[in-house]
C-alpha cells in the first residue's frame, strides 16, 4: 500500500493510518464497464485515505430508473460519475459534469459469450460471424454503448438487420452473461468486463478486428458534487499507474500504463 499512499499523499490528500475526522463520504454513480476494477480498487482508496466510497450501479444511458441520467435527474446525490466516455459528454454538455474534470479511464472492447459448454461461434471473420448469427435462434445484447454499436451499426454492417429483427433484443439493466448462462440467449454481447463476472458463461473472444468498436470508459466531478476535493482524489487514484494491473486484469485497457 505504501506507493498507493505516496501517490495521494502527492495529490494533496490527507492520509493517516486511521480514519480521518475530516474523512469524507464520496458518492459514485458508475455503469458496468468499468464495476470489476472500480469494486477492486475502491477499498485500496478507503484504506489510504479514510474516506467512505457509497456507489450507486446502473447503465450509462436509457430510461430504466437505474441508469445515471435517470438517477441525476431524480437528484440523487453525486460527487463522481464512472460511465461511458460519449454519455459523460452528454452531461458536460448539460452542465451536470464539470468539462474540466473528465478523466478518460480506459478502454473497452466487445466481446462474445455462449453458455458454458454450448458451441462457440467461429469469430475469425466478420463473414464467419454473420454465418453463426443467421443459424443461431436468439441473440442478446446490453442496453448501453455496446448494445447500442450492436443493434444498429454492427447488423447493418454485416447485411443482416432484418434477419436479426425478430431474433435479437436488448436486454435493460442486467448483464448480458446472466440471460445467456440461463439459456434465455445462444448468444451475446456486451464489454470483454462486464462478461468476465458472471458464472456459467464461456467467452469466445472479442470481436473480429473489422467488426470491433472500443469503448471509452471515462470519469468526471459532477458540477453540484458536495465533496469535490474527495472526488477528484478518486477520479485521480482510478486513472493512476498503480490502478492499471487492476484495470488490465478486469478485461479493460488502461489509459496510464
Amino acid at each position: 500500500m505504501r506507493h498507493i499512499i505516496r501517490s495521494l499523499l502527492v495529490l494533496g490528500c490527507a492520509v493517516a493510518s486511521t480514519p480521518s475526522a475530516l474523512a469524507s463520504e464520496v458518492h459514485v454513480m458508475i455503469s458496468g464497464g468499468f464495476t470489476a476494477a472500480y469494486k477492486e480498487l475502491v477499498p485500496q482508496f478507503e484504506k489510504a485515505t479514510g474516506n467512505t466510497v457509497v456507489t450507486a450501479y446502473g447503465p450509462s444511458m436509457g430510461e430504466t430508473p437505474q441508469a445515471i441520467p435517470m438517477r441525476l435527474a431524480r437528484g440523487e446525490p453525486a460527487d463522481v460519475l464512472i460511465m461511458v466516455g460519449y454519455a459523460l459528454g452528454d452531461l458536460v454538455s448539460k452542465g451536470k459534469v464539470i468539462a474540466d474534470s473528465r478523466v478518460d479511464l480506459a478502454d473497452s472492447p466487445i466481446g462474445v459469450v455462449v453458455k458454458e459448454g454450448a458451441p462457440k461461434p467461429d469469430l475469425s471473420s466478420a463473414d464467419t460471424l454473420k454465418v453463426a448469427l443467421l443459424k443461431t435462434r436468439t441473440v442478446a445484447y446490453s442496453d448501453s454503448a455496446s448494445g447500442v454499436y450492436v443493434s444498429k451499426e454492427m447488423f447493418e454492417k454485416l447485411g443482416i438487420a432484418d434477419a436479426m429483427k425478430d431474433k435479437a433484443r436488448k436486454i435493460p439493466a442486467t448483464p448480458v452473461g446472466e440471460i445467456v448462462a440461463r439459456g434465455e440467449a445462444e448468444i451475446g454481447f456486451q464489454q470483454i468486463s462486464e462478461l468476465k463476472p458472471v458464472k456459467g458463461i464461456e467467452i469466445v473472444g472479442p470481436l473480429p478486428a473489422e467488426l470491433q468498436k472500443i469503448t471509452v470508459f471515462s470519469a468526471g466531478l459532477a458540477s453540484n458534487a458536495p465533496q469535490p476535493e474527495a472526488g477528484k482524489a478518486l477520479i485521480a487514484f482510478l486513472s493512476s499507474k498503480q490502478a492499471a494491473p487492476v484495470i488490465v486484469a478486469s478485461g479493460l485497457e488502461p489509459k496510464v500504463k
